[in-house]
């Protein structure tokens, strides 16, 4: 369960070319080679299925199936990723392994529900209002379901940094998925667009049973505590509500643009942007790379610096507290620092590969339009959120939960406004949204590092909570005091 901290650490003390660029790619294979293959397997199984020549209304259903599956699994399983990660980390702190269990399958319970609580109606609708079949229904619901339990599970394997197996786990999925379509399409000869939608939802549920039954071998003890999980989550509900904005901000854009003349209605059912939503998934990936650097670096040098300053508060003297905080604040600001300029290159560079290449490739019209603004807007968005996990670091929940609120406010109304305006400025609701939501983070970051003395020394309590009748506020009684000196004084 090692971190990669290590094994980069290994790679890049070479400091030679070849070992940077080979620690640059084991970072992405541990850190965003999931999303790659989900992508490039759906990709190479439209190409070896010819899912181009499919009539266009069954293509575009498909479609939207995979889009909706994708985006509410991941709204869904949003509100609980933070929370259930922090108390698997106290709960790994403390060494009381056999809680790791009953934190599971409480979050799995909730998650679950929550999302048949949203699924199931729509799923009826998109049967009655839509008049699709119930088996393509069913089979759409199904990989619903399987998204939700790998967001899910997939979260106990990072916080036990077993970033290799999950791209292990993926790989085996969907090599399962493309073989399963090729055989239902050219042995079965199934409809090209339901061999692929039940391929798709079949790999997940693989890739779902092969972490869950990880997470089983990793914690194979179950203390049935299971009322103090959400206990835990109402104490931190914070971090529910700022994965949940967060995640809310982070789609709100797309929402709002399925509202306008851009969009497209399938089967009465389904409603989407595919211009604009095209060019969301490009400047999502031309700017994907900071989640690789970030990874990377606090594994690589933040950590360290994090971890003497927990040290010397325990065990320290002040001059070493003192000197411990600065240099972890001045790491912090150089993580921020080499995160802009390492992005801010690899970005320009990704960005004018596409304006010149895409459109060779059938990108060209509104896509290219809108994406230039919306490149920029998440190059922005990717840095708010690196400074939102160092706000989980110092356990400023409010600051966090601040910069979230901030950001899907601001986002959308920004949005609302710019679909009125010309194409080319329809992303800027995400740029004006994540400039003020980083504007929030960084301001409360400052706050932590003057007020952290006090946040670190001065949140603890000396008695212990408990329910029972009130104690009274009376420490002391002068007159009481009096009355029973004067009864023992001898006469």
């Amino acid at each position: 369960m090692a971190g990669i901290g290590v094994r980069l650490n290994q790679i890049f003390e070479k400091n030679t070319l070849v070992s940077d660029l080979i620690g640059f790619g084991y970072s992405a294979v541990v850190t965003v080679a999931p999303m790659f293959l989900v992508i490039g397997n759906i990709f190479v199984m439209g190409q070896a299925l010819e899912l181009s020549k499919v009539a266009y209304a069954p293509r575009e259903l498909m479609s939207c199936t995979i889009l909706y599956m994708f985006i509410f699994s991941l709204l869904t399983t949003a509100p609980f990723n933070s929370v259930l990660s922090k108390y698997m980390s106290d709960v790994i702190f403390e060494e009381r392994y056999e809680d790791i269990m009953p934190c599971f399958y409480v979050g799995l319970l909730l998650n679950v529900i929550l999302s048949c609580l949203l699924g199931i109606p729509f799923c009826i609708y998109e049967l009655v209002v839509g008049k699709v079949g119930v088996l393509y229904v069913f089979t759409g619901f199904c990989g619903y379901i399987a998204c939700v339990l790998v967001f899910y599970a997939i979260k106990y394997l990072q916080i036990c940094k077993d970033y290799k197996k999950i791209t292990i786990f993926f790989f085996v999925g969907m090599a399962a998925s493309f073989v399963m379509s090729l055989v239902l399409v050219y042995l079965f000869s199934f409809p090209v667009t339901d061999s692929m939608l039940a391929s798709i939802s079949a790999g997940f549920l693989l890739i779902a049973c092969e972490e869950i039954a990880m997470v089983k071998r990793y914690f194979k003890n179950n203390s049935g505590r299971y009322r103090p999980v959400l206990g835990y989550m109402k104490r931190m509900w914070k971090l529910i509500l700022t994965d949940l904005f967060y995640m809310l901000g982070l789609y709100a854009h797309n929402f709002i643009f399925w509202t306008t003349d851009i969009n497209m209605v399938v089967v009465n059912t389904f409603v989407c942007a595919p211009a604009y939503d095209m060019a969301t998934c490009l400047a999502m990936f031309t700017n994907i790379s900071s989640t690789v650097i970030l990874i990377s670096r606090l594994e690589m040098h933040f950590r360290d610096k994090y971890k003497g300053y927990s040290e010397a508060v325990i065990g320290g003297r002040g001059v070493d507290i003192r000197n411990a905080q600065k240099r972890m604040f001045r790491q912090l600001a150089a993580e921020l620092m080499n995160l802009v300029r390492i992005q801010f290159i690899i970005s320009i560079c990704v960005f004018l590969a596409c304006m010149v290449f895409l459109p060779q490739y059938g990108f060209s019209g509104l896509v290219m339009q809108f994406y230039p603004c919306l490149a920029a807007g998440y190059f922005v968005l990717f840095l708010m959120y690196a400074a939102i996990i160092f706000l989980y670091y110092f356990n400023d929940l409010t600051g966090a939960l601040l910069t979230a609120v901030v950001f899907l406010i601001v986002t959308l109304g920004v949005t609302v406004y710019a679909a009125e305006l010309s194409e080319g400025w329809y992303g800027v609701g995400v740029i004006v949204g994540s400039l003020f939501g980083w504007g929030v983070a960084y301001l409360r970051l400052r706050w932590v590092e003057r007020h952290l003395d006090e946040h670190i020394f001065c949140n603890g309590t000396l008695i212990k909570y408990g329910k029972g009748e009130k104690l009274s506020s009376k420490v002391y009684d002068v007159r009481e005091e009096r009355k029973k000196e004067r009864m023992v004084e001898p006469e």
